[in-house]
């Protein structure tokens, strides 16, 4: 009994070795930003989320992210749209909470709301060997108190625990936490500089790969040190007049790249562009 015990942990322990020594196994994942129906005209944004979601399910990535502010009003029959098309995805489509989700400042009712309506506003999930953590920036835009505790908490113990396990992070959040310079003053479309510094220095020390957001409406490539800031297209409106589309990204195991996706003006119309 003892000889044949011996024998089947000997193939166990091997394949465990073959696992961890696999290389990581290439995939893609779609970037949606502020979808927010009724920006740009609300039967506009109903059918510009629709072309998206046609689009993107052509392009059959492993799943889609979307960057918040996901109706511009948040509504029972605003938010009834919005899941009604989010879920015509045929993979799984994870989203985080804009100011126009759980308002500038959010408050208890806000968030409850939301939480009812939507779902979670921070967690995480993972894919292929990396972990992605959707945020909410709202909390980290205004001290609300207990809620904005919890969610700092939160956020730097999966960080931490995600870095222990050796494996890479992608951050989704809605606001960016710059514009321009990692030095900026604040102002309504970045993060107050106290916390930025803070958020930057996390992500330095706990492998962080890019942090994704929207609510600018219009692009925005940085990075700091190694990591990628991408602010990307709209479906609702875009303030560069850029056309409408969403950022299609590629994950390998010796690159992480994006590239702009314009929603097609026609049927002709649907190739990938480099920034």
């Amino acid at each position: 009994m003892l000889k044949s015990i011996k024998y089947l942990i000997i193939p166990l322990f091997v394949f465990n070795i073959s696992c961890s020594e696999r290389e990581q196994e290439p995939f893609s994942f779609v970037q949606l930003c502020d979808t927010q129906l009724g920006m740009g005209g609300y039967k506009h944004d109903l059918n510009t989320f629709k072309q998206a979601v046609k689009q993107v399910n052509d392009l059959n990535p492993d799943f889609v992210v979307t960057c918040g502010d996901l109706v511009h009003h948040a509504t029972d029959s605003a938010y009834s749209d919005f899941m009604e098309i989010r879920g015509k995805f045929k993979m799984p489509c994870y989203v985080a909470a804009g100011n126009h989700d759980v308002g500038n400042i959010p408050n208890d009712s806000t968030l409850s709301y939301y939480r009812k309506t939507i779902g979670k506003d921070y967690y995480e999930f993972k894919n292929k060997g990396y972990s992605f953590i959707v945020t909410n920036t709202q909390l980290w835009k205004h001290d609300i108190g207990v809620e904005s505790q919890k969610h700092e908490r939160w956020f730097q113990e999966t960080l931490e625990k995600q870095n222990r396990k050796r494996r890479p992070v992608f951050v989704i959040g809605h606001f960016p936490l710059y514009t321009e310079q990692p030095d900026e003053d604040e102002h309504y479309f970045n993060l107050p500089s106290k916390k930025r510094r803070e958020i930057l220095a996390l992500f330095r020390d706990n492998n962080v790969v890019a942090y994704l957001s929207g609510h600018t409406h219009r692009t925005i490539t940085n990075s700091y040190e190694t990591i990628q800031l991408v602010t990307g297209e709209t479906t609702s409106k875009n303030f560069d007049n850029r056309p409408f589309g969403f950022r299609l990204w590629q994950v390998s195991s010796d690159s992480v790249q994006h590239q702009y996706v314009a929603l097609p003006a026609s049927k002709d119309n649907s190739k990938a562009e480099e920034n």
